[in-house]
């Protein structure tokens, strides 16, 4: 079992930054493979970016590519998401999961096994 606990959404202008974070507890965070998604209202989880085990890889939906960042902190359990330029369509709750099955950096929500509770990220206009 794997405990996810993101922090760090709210309100911010666009043109502005966020850094979520997301602690994990229970299982070895290591041995994870972890990624970020989101949900606006009325839409489908969406992914966001993906980061490997040693964070050596990381994988990103295009519309975000080059305004976020995701990193992890393997000593401290936690991942992060930087996330820069922010604009009003970045508006959502931001997911942090976890799966530790599979080699490669997975995108669809399905194959995630653990899942934090998500924080609120507005951005307005």
């Amino acid at each position: 079992q794997v405990q996810l606990v993101e922090s760090g959404g709210g309100l911010v202008q666009a043109g502005g930054s966020l850094r979520l974070s997301c602690a994990a507890s229970g299982r070895t965070f290591s041995s994870c493979n972890m990624g970020w998604f989101r949900q606006a209202p009325g839409k489908e989880r969406e992914f966001v970016a993906a980061i490997s085990r040693s964070g050596a890889s990381t994988y990103y939906v295009d519309s975000v590519k080059g305004r976020f960042t995701i990193s992890r902190d393997n000593a401290k359990n936690t991942v992060y998401l930087q996330m820069n330029s922010l604009k009003p369509e970045d508006t959502a709750v931001y997911y942090c999961a976890a799966e530790g099955k599979f080699q490669q950096l997975l995108i669809r929500p399905t194959q995630y096994n653990y899942w934090g509770q998500g924080t609120q990220v507005t951005v307005s206009s």
